[in-house]
């Protein structure tokens, strides 16, 4: 048995000063208070009933006294193993932002799309550190790495456009990621960039991110992001907003360099589906790196304790209540 807040344990010298005192008074007050010629008739008859039982509501209240520290204590057993598998990855999702993914080849939209599928993809390993870029002209981190789902949830759904400077800078979101992971001690460090265009603004060369990330042993996962050919996109009129069909550009040589610089992969997502194909993929390739650990599986025994104790209190109650009654 293991006890989680072991010094309270000291407090049973409390229960023990009780007894010494209840002897004490017990033999002090054991005077005769009537004189008889011999204690014959006494000797023949042993210990009463009555004797036995006053002694009993201090022994039980005492018993309850000593259970209820111990439950305080919280007393656990280990005797138990579990195996947990243990990925050891942290991921970094780099997310492009830029007003083209409010495109509509998606459903309803590019970066709503890529936002759902990446809570989905966040909610299936529990047991990796994450975090998630943002860029589009310039670049910021929305989320460092954690193990804690619902905040990386809730961040990813409050990503949307027009928050930074529009445009493309690859370089920067992609270095802006692999800064976020320089410190990490981590067995596996991976990267997964997702974007629908071509670099066209920021102050690092794709190229020059991709090597960083390489000098520190980061894969980095890129995917493409839209349909081939033409996509319809909102754009604002004197009649309403009105869909118009735009060529879709995505430099996919950039996106196979970088993913094959550093060891990764490029894929391109043509919608909703295989969008949602793409990162079960990445899911399955990095959990080939799993290890295993063994951890104690504590129970927890602090309930039997009290419930013990509450029985001890209830049996005092019940002997006091005999005694009185008894002549």
């Amino acid at each position: 048995m293991h006890f989680e807040y072991p010094k309270l344990l000291w407090l049973l010298v409390i229960p023990a000063l009780l007894l010494l005192r209840y002897l004490y008074l017990e033999l002090r007050d054991r005077r005769p208070h009537l004189r008889v010629s011999t204690i014959a008739p006494w000797q023949q008859g042993g210990t009463s009933v009555l004797g036995v039982l006053r002694h009993l509501p201090f022994a039980l209240r005492t018993a309850a006294l000593v259970l209820i520290i111990v439950a305080l204590a919280r007393p656990r057993s280990s005797s138990e193993m579990e195996r947990i598998d243990t990925e050891g990855i942290d991921i970094v999702l780099a997310m492009d932002v830029s007003t083209s993914m409010l495109a509509r080849d998606f459903n309803p939209d590019r970066i709503s799309a890529a936002k759902d599928i990446a809570i989905e993809f966040i909610a299936q390993r529990p047991t990796d550190r994450m975090g998630i870029v943002v860029f589009a002209g310039e670049s910021y981190t929305q989320c460092p790495l954690t193990t804690d789902r619902a905040t990386l949830i809730n961040l990813m759904k409050e990503v949307q456009t027009d928050l930074i400077e529009d445009g493309t800078a690859i370089g920067n979101g992609l270095a802006t990621a692999v800064a976020r992971m320089m410190d990490s001690d981590a067995t596996s460090r991976v990267i997964i960039l997702l974007t629908d265009g071509v670099n066209n603004s920021g102050e690092i060369a794709p190229e020059t991110a991709a090597e960083i990330a390489k000098t520190y042993g980061i894969r980095v996962y890129t995917i493409g992001v839209g349909a081939n050919g033409m996509a319809p996109y909102p754009v604002m009129t004197p009649w309403g907003v009105q869909l118009q069909q735009m060529q879709v550009e995505i430099d996919e040589d950039l996106l196979k360099n970088i993913a094959s610089a550093t060891g990764g992969r490029y894929f391109r997502a043509t919608d909703n589906t295989k969008l949602a194909e793409i990162y079960s993929e990445i899911n399955k390739m990095e959990k080939a790196r799993t290890t295993v650990d063994s951890f104690p599986v504590y129970k927890e025994l602090f309930g039997s304790f009290g419930l013990a104790a509450l029985v001890c209190l209830l049996l005092e109650l019940l002997v006091r209540m005999l005694l009185r009654r008894l002549p």
